[in-house]
């Protein structure tokens, strides 16, 4: 770690939970970030501020003058630009130390399947089911840790789903996929714009801690927060032996 580093990086080195080692293992990780909107926004420019090595960003969207009253990592002079591209410029601008790819496709399994295996963990911060669903889907064939948020209007929730755990549920065990969800977006229903960000900063965090091998992770426990009291629910959620997904995988930590 050069001097410049040390200094950078001074505040998460002073504690003792991170220390040097584990902000060189944050230095050395590979973060997989799907979407980089109103979640991904907090998620790249905390990742890439923190110094993670390598981060992918991966959003097939342009940025729109109704996406600046919360996604933070885009600004007026990048409007129309795609938002991967921008995020990129975002992280740059505040550390220019990271490794940032910038993905600008829609996720298929196909794609999902190319990227997933290289990285060290996977952060979800997309906004429809189907996406989410093919998301823990090669996070569950690929063994991956897939730390996955969600927000519309005032409400707000955020889990890790980590198989590599037997006791763990994927996304699928807590959300079945089934042809009767209603998608909810904020486009048609509004959200509150620190929503996301609290939201997506707390899905940094338990990406650094995954990263870095400090504290306990959300795997098992499913947050929930209602902003217009701003209060916390956790929920236990046990791995479901018979997801269609998750359920034949072996019930031990790889």
């Amino acid at each position: 770690m050069t001097d410049d580093q040390l200094l950078r990086y001074s505040r998460h080195i002073l504690l003792e939970e991170i220390g040097v080692e584990g902000q060189e293992r944050i230095m050395a990780g590979h973060a997989l970030v799907i979407g980089a909107g109103g979640l991904g926004s907090p998620v790249a420019l905390y990742l890439g501020t923190a110094g993670v090595g390598w981060i992918t960003l991966v959003d097939h969207d342009h940025v729109d003058l109704t996406n600046l009253q919360r996604q933070i990592a885009h600004d007026m002079a990048r409007i129309g630009q795609p938002k991967a591209e921008s995020a990129r410029l975002g992280i740059a601008a505040i550390n220019p130390e990271p490794r940032v790819t910038a993905i600008t496709e829609r996720m298929d399994a196909q794609g999902l399947d190319r990227l997933v295996p290289g990285a060290d963990v996977v952060i979800d911060c997309t906004d429809n089911f189907s996406t989410r669903h093919a998301i823990n889907a090669a996070c569950v064939r690929h063994a991956k840790p897939l730390v996955s948020g969600a927000a519309i209007r005032f409400d707000g929730q955020i889990s890790v789903y980590d198989v590599r755990d037997g006791a763990s549920p994927c996304y699928a065990c807590v959300f079945p996929q089934g042809d009767d969800f209603e998608e909810t977006r904020c486009a048609t229903l509004g959200v509150f714009a620190p929503l996301v960000g609290i939201v997506g900063a707390t899905q940094a965090a338990e990406a650094l801690k995954l990263l870095s091998g400090t504290g306990a992770s959300l795997a098992g426990r499913l947050l929930m927060l209602d902003g217009r009291s701003m209060s916390w629910t956790e929920m236990r959620v046990p791995r479901n032996p018979h997801c269609t997904v998750c359920g034949s995988r072996p019930h031990h930590r790889a």
